[in-house]
């Protein structure tokens, strides 16, 4: 068990640029909170809420909801279609294709007449507690499906033999957030200006119970959507998925998994899982390339990777650096909704790192199997 004082422990990164000072001041205090035994830092890493966003770290015992943070199982999903990119060279198909997206993926709730059917295995009972499941259980139905607002999207890529991809990049929306708060609520361990449970404890276990419940629901809202999208392709354009080509991951959670011959409570937050010959998905911005890629199970890395490229501004400087025709210039070439021009500065790919740069800091993480040029994206505002 690492003490808060005297034995911090080891942290290992990987950099695309030096780290803030902010972030390493909150590297610094959880490489020294109780337990924590092992720190590992993505090239994507920056401060979000006191916690870093792209780091992945171990405890042996104890479990930190804020080191996964509010939105448990957010991740990726990504698929091939049977069409070349050219479908949506031509300005009108592509409006269609947006239209369609805002209609059947709401950024927001669904009205209560446009709900979608809870998947198996997801009824609300199942959660740990029944004000839980009480307060979640309307947001769940009006929710399921949605994408949310922030660095969430709906996009259309290419790669290089110009075939077309879907990704999405969404998570488990209010039910994640309800999960933290009601854990945290009855944390009683405080270290390092985080609360931590026990897992030896009933409620360590249903956190970590719960978390797993938000992770699926997040993994239902991402089918959820993908399912509309392609419904939206096929009868606009008559294009059909492979499943067979299909990629999901998620990027914060904690699991148990073995690691430097012990078994370890691995949370990572805004870190991809990088086992070896693993698929996962690393976007860029909405106006820059993402990656398929494949873990190489880096022992140091905690077999992780990052999740993107990471955010070089705050959403507040960016709204102050960038205007309207800034984010206009910056997606040329990319199909969005201008009348969210406003609402979608914040996300201006300038305001985030350079996704290169981040892949080539972490060339002992991943390969890249794949790379994808944006072609069409859809956001809330």
């Amino acid at each position: 068990m690492a003490d808060e004082t005297t034995n911090p422990a080891p942290v290992k990164t990987w950099l695309a640029a030096p780290m803030e000072t902010t972030a390493a001041r909150a590297i610094e205090r959880a490489r020294r909170a109780d337990d924590v035994v092992y720190v590992a830092v993505m090239p994507d890493v920056h401060l979000a809420a006191d916690v870093c966003v792209g780091t992945a770290t171990a405890t042996r015992r104890l479990v930190y909801p804020s080191a996964v943070g509010g939105d448990i199982g957010c991740g990726m999903l990504a698929v091939g279609l049977g069409a070349e990119a050219d479908v949506l060279r031509d300005p009108a198909r592509a409006g269609a294709l947006l239209r369609a997206m805002g209609e059947r993926v709401p950024a927001h709730r669904r009205s209560r007449r446009n709900v979608m059917p809870m998947p198996p295995g997801l009824d609300v009972a199942g959660l740990s507690h029944p004000s839980l499941a009480s307060a979640v259980r309307d947001e769940a139905a009006l929710q399921l499906g949605t994408l949310g607002g922030g660095n969430h999207f709906v996009e259309m890529q290419a790669d290089e033999s110009n075939r077309l991809w879907l990704m999405i990049h969404s998570g488990s929306r209010a039910v994640g957030q309800a999960v933290k708060a009601h854990h945290l609520a009855r944390a009683t361990i405080r270290s390092a200006s985080m609360m931590s449970l026990d897992t030896a404890t009933d409620d360590g276990r249903a956190y970590l119970h719960d978390q797993e419940w938000a992770r699926a629901y997040a993994h239902a809202n991402r089918l959820a959507m993908a399912e509309q999208v392609l419904a939206a392709l096929g009868e606009l354009f008559a294009i059909d998925a492979d499943e067979s080509t299909t990629i999901t991951c998620d990027h914060n959670h904690v699991r148990a998994e073995s690691h430097f011959g012990e078994t370890l409570l691995v949370h990572r937050k805004g870190a991809m899982p990088a086992d070896a010959g693993t698929a996962g998905a690393v976007p860029g911005s909405m106006g820059t390339a993402s990656y398929h890629v494949e873990g190489r199970g880096c022992a140091e890395s905690l077999r992780s990777s990052a999740h993107g490229a990471g955010r070089l501004l705050s959403r507040g400087a960016a709204r102050e650096r960038f205007t309207r025709h800034d984010l206009r210039r910056q997606m040329q070439g990319v199909w969005f909704d201008p009348r969210l021009s406003e609402a979608l500065r914040e996300e201006s790919p300038r305001s985030y790192k350079d996704v290169r740069a981040v892949m080539r800091a972490q060339a002992e993480l991943v390969k890249v199997v794949r790379t994808l040029r944006p072609l069409l994206v859809y956001k809330g505002r």
